[in-house]
């Protein structure tokens, strides 16, 4: 089984919005996937009431739980785990990075959303986790701001591809308790979220080659 946390030192940086349209395009490439929400406001278990379908699970769960709940999915047959965490620091945030095969930070590309990834970064190196920035509701031109913002997260420690443009797709699949890939399959914002899962898929089978070293070492 393989956990993936989205974690931000800010709200509105597309978290859940992005977790949800992920969800349903690894679940179209044959994983078994479960969602924990972590975050109060429950916008993820507010998608899958909307969604009222059983492909894809959504569970409600806080820090303390995590753990006992991780080896319950992994018990189940579940693939694939998408932690979705509060917009601030705190516990729920912390287990969820110290669970995390890999965290997804996500940003604007502004700069109050570049200042908090680099309190994220800070986080996620203390503890040792592998994470990668994701540049989130960019512009549909490529501006000199977004360019600016790929340029100060490749330096704090990576960006993970394709750039995620301001789509209104997937607002209106979140709001019908759809991906992306369900709501307009041949769209733009669509073809975001195939490239999006490949590039988590291909980040987290090398991080699992290089455990496997280390641990032969």
């Amino acid at each position: 089984m393989r956990t993936v946390a989205f974690v931000s030192q800010k709200g509105g940086s597309g978290k859940s919005t992005i977790a949800s349209s992920l969800a349903v395009a690894a679940h179209q490439t044959n994983e078994k996937v479960c969602v924990i929400d972590m975050d109060p406001q429950g916008s993820l278990m507010n998608w899958a009431r909307i969604r009222a379908a059983g492909d894809i699970e959504v569970l409600a769960s806080g820090a303390a739980r995590l753990p006992a709940l991780l080896a319950t999915l992994e018990r189940r047959g579940v693939t694939l785990v998408l932690l979705d965490t509060p917009g601030a620091e705190g516990a729920a945030s912390s287990a969820a990075m110290q669970a995390a095969d890999l965290s997804i930070v996500p940003s604007r590309p502004s700069l109050f959303d570049l200042r908090a990834c680099a309190r994220a970064r800070a986080a996620l190196e203390e503890i040792g986790a592998k994470f990668v920035f994701l540049l989130n509701q960019c512009p549909p031109a490529q501006t000199a701001r977004v360019q600016d913002g790929v340029e100060a997260l490749e330096e704090m420690g990576g960006l993970i591809s394709p750039l995620i443009l301001a789509r209104v797709d997937y607002q209106d699949a979140a709001r019908r308790g759809r991906g992306v890939t369900e709501l307009n399959p041949s769209g733009a914002a669509a073809q975001e979220m195939y490239g999006l899962w490949q590039s988590i898929d291909l980040r987290l089978a090398r991080a699992k080659v290089e455990r496997l070293a280390r641990e032969a070492a």
